[in-house]
């Protein structure tokens, strides 16, 4: 019998597993094993190098609306960026001494108007903005903030804005004029409660003015991160006090003025504030940006559009600014002229003051803040002697900025100022420190959630640091400068400076050029950058937090911000030793910071 050959069969390959009874799948351990054989790592070696380019790319991207948001709001002149609808009551620009400010009454704010909001038995508050450079708008661009908070509260508000060109020849006696016009406005139509003053960082020595001079107020200020006391500050720290010494005094800001047509640019008070902290301003900002993109974008910009848009001082302005207050220290010792036939006293001040300042403020420091007090009254006899009340609040660690645009300030601390402004004009004459105890740690809490207490102390208790002979060797090296300047060099400034030179400067200033690169107009590549943004952003997929190369990542960026920070200090010191070699040999700055 034949054999018949069996067919070729292709054997499937199969692969056994084991059977695991039912018992060992409830276990934990088995259950843990299996998880770990099978369990796929957070992210394949690909992933974060596509990660990298996707947040490059979105990087650039944010840069590019940002130079395009400076581009637009200059082109619409600059309007004040308030979160909150408004109507002007009074343009001082067109007063009898013109000045480039303006009284805004706040009508709504979302969907509620001044009806829904305002409470008439409450008083006004006007809050005032700085005018240092930037516009306004830092005390209401979003919901929580100085404005919002008042609002919220039922206080009627206004708000104080300016123009971003001076008028012709404007001077600060032109500005507090127009200012004392804006407060007799709102008290009149308030006749029953005096207007509570709010002034944020320049505006608080711009209001302490108002009540200082030979009219005064009634009403209560507060004081938000501004200094009235300009000599004061520890050694190594503080070292803005000491620039203009180094600078050889008040005709460097005399010649940019000049240079300007008259007109110094804003940029340039906007590059010394990045100056002060550089590891923050070229660094931590950006790479703190690059590395939350998706999250950080629209909180990014909504600030650069504030903190970019550049507003100029009269040169009269700011060679007042910087003789009576950087360089003189007018203000505090009293010798600070006003106008014609007047001159600010802070012994005239009457009304209750709140200081609210931070040990994170690196450009206003508690002892500019308070250093004045010391020297105004002898000790606190003096001034209860006086019937003065004077509260401060210090923040353990929020930067300057943060006292005015950190919703978590603006709905705690702002909110606790303005619910305890009875009860501070209630205090007996003194000087008192401000306590928050809020145990929930939740900035919005309410009362009783919160308590608010008034500790008595005494005015010995303010450390003085005044390196006051060093200070006013600077003074007199000043005076000097400014007038050899004004005699030799000055004039022949003022007459090779035309409108258009000025504006090639002003487009030329560093803080422009910088930003304005990544604008498609003036870089073709960056419409690229937005083409491929636009597709990256709809899917989307960032690493985890937990991402081993995205932790090394933000690692190494602390690392580099650090080094930058010691980089600071040493160059802070520096300028300390200098300072004290120029001005103060043998004594003051370095031996008070060893002290």
């Amino acid at each position: 019998m034949a054999k018949t050959k069996s067919p070729n069969r292709k054997l499937k390959s199969v692969t056994l597993e084991p059977v695991v009874s039912p018992a060992k799948q409830s276990s934990p351990i088995a259950e843990e094993l299996k998880a770990a054989q099978v369990e796929k790592p957070a992210s394949a070696p690909a992933t974060y190098p596509l990660d990298l380019f996707e947040r490059w790319v979105l990087f650039l991207d944010t840069l590019r609306e940002r130079a395009d948001n400076m581009i637009e709001h200059e082109r619409q002149g600059m309007p004040p960026l308030l979160d909150f609808k408004y109507e002007t009551l009074l343009d001082a620009r067109h007063f009898d001494r013109p000045a480039n400010y303006a009284l805004l009454r706040i009508t709504e704010i979302g969907d509620d108007c001044w009806d829904d909001c305002v409470d008439e038995a409450k008083p006004p508050v006007i809050v005032v903005d700085p005018r240092a450079g930037h516009g306004p708008g830092i005390g209401g661009f979003k919901r929580d903030s100085e404005v919002g908070i008042a609002m919220h509260e039922g206080y009627p508000v206004y708000f104080v804005v300016f123009f971003p060109e001076p008028e012709q020849g404007q001077t600060l006696a032109d500005v507090h004029h127009a200012l004392r016009r804006f407060v007799e406005e709102i008290a009149k139509r308030h006749p029953d409660h005096p207007p509570v003053l709010y002034g944020n960082c320049q505006a608080g020595w711009a209001i302490t003015l108002l009540a200082a001079d030979c009219q005064g107020l009634s009403g209560p200020i507060v004081l938000n991160g501004s200094p009235l006391s300009y000599w004061a500050g520890e050694a190594g720290t503080n070292p803005m006090r000491m620039m203009g010494g180094l600078a050889g005094g008040n005709w460097a800001a005399h010649m940019t003025a000049d240079l300007g047509d008259g007109r110094f640019d804003g940029a340039w008070l906007a590059q010394n504030f990045e100056n002060l902290q550089p590891e923050k301003a070229i660094w931590d900002k950006y790479a703190h940006l690059f590395s939350h993109i998706d999250d950080e974008r629209e909180r990014f910009l909504e600030f650069e559009r504030w903190w970019n848009g550049f507003y100029t001082l009269s040169r009269e302005e700011i060679l007042a600014i910087t003789e009576n207050l950087f360089i003189g220290n007018k203000l505090e010792t009293g010798e600070m002229r006003v106008c014609d036939g007047c001159t600010a006293d802070l012994r005239r001040i009457q009304n209750p003051i709140v200081i609210f300042a931070s040990d994170g403020d690196n450009i206003t420091p508690p002892t500019q803040a308070l250093g004045w007090i010391p020297k105004v009254y002898a000790d606190t006899d003096a001034l209860k002697a006086a019937g003065q009340r004077i509260v401060y609040l210090i923040n353990p660690h929020v930067g300057h900025l943060g006292i005015f645009v950190s919703a978590s300030v603006a709905r705690l601390e702002h909110r606790a100022i303005l619910e305890s402004l009875d009860e501070i004009e209630t205090l007996e004459p003194g000087l008192y420190e401000m306590k928050i105890d809020n145990p929930t740690g939740d900035p919005d809490c309410e009362k009783p959630a919160y308590a608010v207490s008034f500790e008595p102390r005494e005015v010995s208790e303010i450390g003085e640091v005044h390196p006051e002979d060093a200070l006013r060797n600077v003074a007199q090296v000043s005076r000097t400068g400014e007038a050899a300047y004004d005699l030799f060099l000055g004039p022949w400034i003022r007459a090779i400076t035309t409108p258009q030179s000025a504006e090639a400067l002003r487009a030329m200033h560093p803080m422009r050029w910088t930003r304005l690169i990544f604008s498609a107009r003036y870089n073709p590549w960056m419409g690229v950058v937005q083409a491929m943004a636009d597709s990256i952003r709809p899917d989307r997929a960032p690493l985890p937090d937990d991402d081993p190369q995205l932790k090394a990542e933000r690692e190494a960026i602390e690392r580099i911000g650090a080094s930058l920070g010691a980089m600071r200090v040493a160059r802070d010191h520096a300028i300390a030793v200098l300072f004290k070699a120029l001005y103060a040999p043998g004594a003051g700055l370095v031996n008070q910071a060893k002290d």
